[in-house]
């Protein structure tokens, strides 16, 4: 059976370069994802109710409250992420992402998402 041959040293760096570049890219994409979230935590939560006194504001606040929430925590978790795949290359080696952050950022987005078209389907 044959082997593959081993690396040089070389494609090493590069290949530990490029997982840090991209790395880099997917900390930037968290940030905008995050940012995005905060800009439509405003809008819902204060552009839309003062469109329309006569809404009740509370609705539209809690949804404002959780979108700044959601993208605080994607903000956040970009750059750990970052952080953490740096750390773990410096040591040779690779760290999977935990799975309950994805899950919940998830399930957040998807209740952020339903509370949003409630709002829209019984303004």
């Amino acid at each position: 059976m044959r082997s593959e041959p081993e690396p040089t040293q070389d494609e090493v760096v590069d290949a530990t370069r490029r997982t840090r570049l991209a790395a880099e890219r997917t900390e930037l994409a968290w940030w905008r994802t995050g940012l995005k979230a905060l800009a439509v935590a405003l809008g819902v939560g204060r552009v839309v109710p003062e469109l329309d006194r006569v809404l009740p504001r509370w609705p539209y606040v809690i949804a404002g409250v959780g979108f700044a929430v959601w993208g605080i925590v994607a903000l956040a978790y970009g750059s750990a992420r970052a952080r953490s795949i740096d750390a773990a290359l410096d040591r040779g080696g690779f760290r999977e992402p935990p799975a309950w952050i994805l899950l919940a950022l998830t399930w957040g987005g998807a209740a952020l998402g339903v509370l949003t078209a409630l709002l829209i389907l019984f303004d």
